[in-house]
């Protein structure tokens, strides 16, 4: 035993150390003839040719991916810029309560009190929602009499979709209560998109459309 080794262990040799070394000798026993597994030696020039092209491959998705979330968020800020709804909530406010009380005004009346309603679709409505609004009230107007209707209508949600400099879209949640003579009181849900215009400082409805 050697003054190095521990105690207890005991080394034999094995037999190609007992018949010595020289150009007949092969390798120990247990190891193997070839280049050893995962040794530098060992790998393929091709495996290192696909694994870079592999990693470059990668690093061009990942920066075009970059580059298009980069280009969608610079869009999406270009449009929220332009969108004063949703940056300018003083403006966003003023329409909002504009359009609503112009909708409850325009879309309320009594058998004997049409005239007036008329009167405020003149002064709110402009363009095709003024010739839509005629046009409806010049069909049912002598009925509305007739039967002894009352509207009631009420703007309950108004939401700004888009505002651009003195032009609106919104979308607007009305609550109807309509009463035949002395019937019972029926209430029914309505919902419109509007476009408005400012006009001498004023929010005008150019357009309506039922959803």
């Amino acid at each position: 035993m050697g003054a190095d080794e521990p105690a207890g262990f005991r080394r034999e040799p094995c037999d190609e150390e007992a018949a010595g070394s020289g150009p007949e000798s092969g390798p120990p026993r247990g190891e193997p003839e070839g280049p050893v597994a995962g040794s530098r030696s060992g790998r393929s020039p091709g495996g290192r040719w696909r694994r870079a092209v592999a990693a470059g491959i990668v690093a061009v998705l990942v920066a075009g991916g970059f580059g298009f979330f980069h280009e969608a968020h610079r869009l999406r800020s270009a449009e929220a810029a332009r969108n004063r709804a949703l940056t300018d909530t003083e403006a966003t406010a003023r329409v909002t309560g504009e359009i609503g009380n112009a909708l409850a005004r325009v879309f309320s009346y009594t058998p004997d009190g049409t005239a007036t309603a008329e009167r405020s679709a003149r002064a709110v409505l402009d363009g095709r929602a003024a010739r839509q609004y005629r046009d409806l009230f010049a069909q049912v107007r002598d009925d509305l009499a007739d039967q002894r209707v009352t509207l009631s209508t009420g703007a309950v949600r108004t939401g700004v979709i888009e505002l651009d400099g003195e032009r609106a879209r919104l979308l607007v949640f009305l609550d109807q209560t309509s009463r035949r003579g002395d019937g019972a009181a029926t209430t029914a849900a309505a919902q419109l998109t509007v476009t408005a215009r400012l006009v001498d400082d004023r929010w005008r409805i150019v357009d309506l459309k039922a959803r």
